[in-house]
Parts: structure tokens; C-alpha cells; sequence
């Protein structure tokens, strides 16, 4: 499958798109940026006043980068209006380009969450809504419709990490669904609402969590207030995720996985689905994951190397529905062979 590119003149607007949605993100602390450690590992909090109580909220965990953008906060926080307008003629001039952009439905919906909180307190978009966004991320031009249309929202987060931030969301998921048209969809155990389908469109939006024991059960999402069908291999797949820049009004930072194991994992859940309607969604699947492969080991072959090994490396029936997809991708195979 040959792919083609988006301009330089595109690359570079979507690195400043992301870059000023980034800076925006701490533009509106309320108070003194605090690190904490937990677990190994640091986060940084929003530590601020309310009356006689002390408040706090989750910015993110420690990078230098970050911590470069909380050093100039207070600067950052005096330009709000002026990076929204330049976003919006950067988010003008991507369409212009040809890069995807959500419809009015999903974009409504990014943007909720984005105000939420959901992607800051690590909900991440997975599936094909992902996907779409790997066109900035990469510069990819993503050909045919068929490999970018869906009409389902996937939200993913680690069960532990949403009761380690010790953090929610600024609102009520329920609420602001049902605002934005969203009926929920109840499960077999009619108390366990873990999706939503809006009544106006068909879009479907679905939470998930990684499960670490043999069933796939039903899951309590404590930071974003929700319930989550949770399914095996999906830890690796939002590990480590990467910030993205969606192209809806003047742009929404959301949260997606890195293109290696998202292309990793495509092979994985290609072969988990069997028999009727998933057949379509297995071959989708594949051709996702063959594209993302193919730009990948030219791009970046030393992750998409280590990406593959680390899958491989996790036990006999990984392992086995990789080598069971790539059997049926002769030319992926070779490209992942050749790393």
C-alpha cells in the first residue's frame, strides 16, 4: 500500500496547532503548580484556593516539557485570545490542505470532554477516531474513506490510574451527554452504563479499561465518573499515550496512543475478532495496522522495533494472534521482519 504525505506547509501549521493547544492547557491555572510522586513516578497538580479550603488538580505527569510551559504559565496565560485566533486560521488552513476533521457531532463531543477534563486526567481516544489523527501526528495522507469512517467515539484509562490521581472530571459525563443529545446505552445488567448513542446521528461513544484478570467485566472509572467494559491487551495500547490536536473550531487537545502500538495492537485485535459482522472490522483492522507499518518503518523504525518486541515479548497468545494476522499480510510481515 503506497502512501503519500501532506505538505510541509501542512506539517509545520499542525505543529503549531498542537503547540499552542499545549500551551493553553496551562494557561488557566488557578493557583501554584506542586509536584507529587507516587508510585516512582511524578505528577504535577494545580494547587489553589477555594475560601478556607485547599484544592487541587491533576495538570499531568513530569516532563521537561511540561515543566518548560509551567515555568511560563503566567506568560501564557496573558495571550489566550490572541493563540485562539491564530488557532483558528491554522485549523482554517489544514481543512484547506485536506487533513480530517471530525463532524459536528464527534467534534461537539471532543471538545466536552476536552472541557471535562477527561483527556487531562488520562482518557485517551482509541479506534479508528484515533486513527484519523495520525495524519498530523505523521504528515500521512490516510487514502480512501473506508480506512477513516466510523461512527463510534472509543475512551480508554487505567483503572489504577484513575484512582491514583486522586482527581475528576469538572462536571458529570451523564450530563453533559444528555445535553449534547447522548442517550445511554445500558449492558446486560441494565445499572452498568458504560456507552452513550446519540439520538440524532449514529454516533456511539464507548469507555474501556485494560483488564489484568482472565474475564473482561464491567469496570468503575473513578476520576471520569463512569463505568468501563474492560478487554484484554488494551494496556498496551493507551501505555504512554501522546497529545493530538483535532480539527473543530479552533482546535481541541485530545489524547491518542503512539502509532507503533497502535499499529501493534491492530494486529492483536484483528485476530480476536471472529465470524460475521467483525470480519469487516478484522480486515479494517489490518489495513490500518499495514499502513501505519508501512509509514512507521520509514519514519520511525526503532520504535515500531521496539513496539513489536515489547507485544512479542508478553507471552505465548500475543504472540500467537500477531503471527496469526501477519500470516494473512505478507508485505507487513516482511517490513516488520526487516527491522
Amino acid at each position: 500500500m503506497a502512501f503519500a504525505r501532506h505538505s510541509m506547509n501542512a506539517q509545520s501549521a499542525y505543529l503549531d496547532l498542537l503547540r499552542s493547544l499545549k500551551d493553553d492547557s496551562v494557561s488557566t491555572l488557578r493557583g501554584s503548580p506542586v509536584k507529587e510522586i507516587r508510585n516512582g513516578r511524578a505528577y504535577w497538580y494545580d494547587l489553589y484556593r477555594v475560601g478556607t479550603s485547599v484544592k487541587r488538580s491533576y495538570i499531568g505527569e513530569d516532563t521537561a516539557e511540561l515543566r518548560d510551559r509551567l515555568d511560563r504559565h503566567k506568560a501564557l496565560a496573558t495571550a489566550v485570545a490572541e493563540r485562539r485566533q491564530a488557532r483558528t486560521r491554522l485549523v482554517r488552513l489544514l481543512r484547506a490542505e485536506g487533513l480530517l476533521s471530525p463532524d459536528g457531532s464527534v467534534g461537539a463531543l471532543f471538545a466536552a470532554a476536552e472541557r471535562l477534563g477527561v483527556f487531562r486526567l488520562g482518557g485517551t481516544l482509541v479506534g479508528t477516531q484515533a486513527f484519523r489523527l495520525y495524519e498530523g501526528e505523521l504528515g500521512l495522507r490516510i487514502p480512501g474513506a473506508e480506512l477513516a469512517q466510523t461512527g463510534d467515539v472509543d475512551l480508554a484509562q487505567f483503572e489504577r490510574l484513575s484512582l491514583a490521581l486522586e482527581d475528576q472530571i469538572t462536571g458529570d459525563i451523564g450530563e453533559t451527554f444528555k445535553a449534547l443529545a447522548f442517550d445511554p446505552v445500558p449492558g446486560l445488567d441494565r445499572t452498568a452504563v458504560w456507552k452513550w448513542r446519540q439520538t440524532r446521528s449514529d454516533v456511539l461513544v464507548e469507555f474501556l479499561t485494560p483488564s489484568f484478570r482472565p474475564e473482561e467485566d464491567v469496570r468503575d472509572l473513578p476520576a471520569l465518573g463512569v463505568k468501563a467494559q474492560s478487554l484484554h491487551f488494551l494496556n498496551f495500547l493507551i501505555a504512554q499515550p501522546i497529545k493530538a490536536a483535532a480539527l473543530y473550531r479552533s482546535g481541541v487537545l485530545v489524547q491518542i496512543p503512539r502509532p507503533e502500538a497502535f499499529a501493534i495492537h491492530k494486529l492483536i485485535v484483528a485476530d480476536r475478532r471472529r465470524g460475521g459482522p467483525d470480519q469487516i472490522k478484522s480486515r479494517k483492522d489490518r489495513a490500518q495496522a499495514a499502513l501505519l507499518v508501512e509509514v512507521l518503518a520509514e519514519d520511525r523504525p526503532d520504535e515500531l522495533r521496539e513496539a513489536h518486541a515489547d507485544a512479542l515479548s508478553r507471552g505465548p497468545h500475543w504472540r500467537d494472534h500477531i503471527a496469526r494476522s501477519l500470516a494473512r499480510m505478507p508485505e507487513t510481515a516482511a517490513r516488520l521482519a526487516a527491522l
